[in-house]
């Protein structure tokens, strides 16, 4: 009951920043608008040849699905708050009640996305309605949508627990900013949001594979679009599983380590 009323907390909360969300979600338009162009030059200049198996409009519906995942996976802000809690002092008042500090922030990011996903999808509809025309909708049945749904829900626990866990630094370190960039950096280019991950070398892709980067995004959206069936399917979805578990008991243990040294300086 009191995870219940965390969420419906958590929602009232993030409705607060709706217009924030508004703006940044037109503002987020604009890499992609960006990424739309560079590749339509790209395709024009090819004289309309695909690149690596993908079409201009494969390739455009690859960038859109990959704006619409973000907006539903991606945490927005909360490794800024939890180390703000952590920096602030703010966790004390959380260790005092019968909250799992790691559990409540779990629990708020799903409401988070709801709101944040409620207003952002207006100027990504907008976006699909522009480019109607150089879209290609997936053909993929119930099923296929079922098995991207699920994966896009532990690529959103990759998300979480690797934004968790980095706060957490926040433990040892007074500034984390530096670092925090620094991973995203590696994360923006790994995960798939650039471009389709199979369009490098296949030792390229053989390592991207066993990292968690590309299970955040690229992963989803290419069942999604039906460049995953069979064996890799089956192999890629255990991957990410053995990596939301992995994520969660890393999260737990730097957590537990953290709050260890915080409750010893007297937190």
């Amino acid at each position: 009951m009191k995870y219940r009323q965390l969420f419906a907390l958590g929602i009232q909360n993030t409705l607060v920043y709706r217009w924030n969300f508004l703006l940044r979600s037109f503002f987020g338009l604009v890499p992609t608008a960006g990424a739309i162009y560079v590749w339509n030059a790209l395709y024009h200049a090819r004289g309309g040849e695909s690149v690596a198996g993908y079409s201009y409009a494969q390739m455009v519906t690859y960038l859109v699905s990959m704006l619409v995942a973000e907006s539903l996976a991606t945490p927005v802000e909360d490794e800024w708050e939890i180390a703000a809690d952590i920096r602030e002092g703010r966790l004390s008042a959380f260790l005092l009640r019968p909250i799992d500090y790691p559990t409540y922030r779990l629990i708020l990011f799903p409401s988070a996305r709801l709101v944040y996903t409620a207003v952002t999808i207006w100027p990504i509809v907008l976006l699909v309605a522009i480019m109607w025309q150089d879209l290609v909708l997936p053909t993929g049945g119930l099923g296929m949508w079922c098995v991207a749904a699920v994966s896009l829900i532990m690529a959103g626990l990759i998300q979480f627990f690797i934004s968790f866990a980095l706060a957490t630094l926040a433990f040892w370190f007074l500034e984390i900013s530096t670092l925090v960039f620094i991973f995203f950096s590696f994360e923006y280019f790994l995960s798939g949001r650039l471009f389709p991950l199979d369009i490098m070398s296949p030792a390229f892709r053989e390592i991207s594979a066993l990292l968690p980067f590309q299970y955040e995004m690229y992963f989803p959206v290419a069942i999604l679009l039906g460049r995953l069936e069979g064996a890799p399917l089956v192999q890629g979805l255990c991957i990410q599983t053995a990596w939301v578990i992995v994520g969660w008991l890393t999260t737990r243990l730097m957590w537990s380590r953290g709050l260890s040294r915080y409750q010893a300086v007297g937190g």
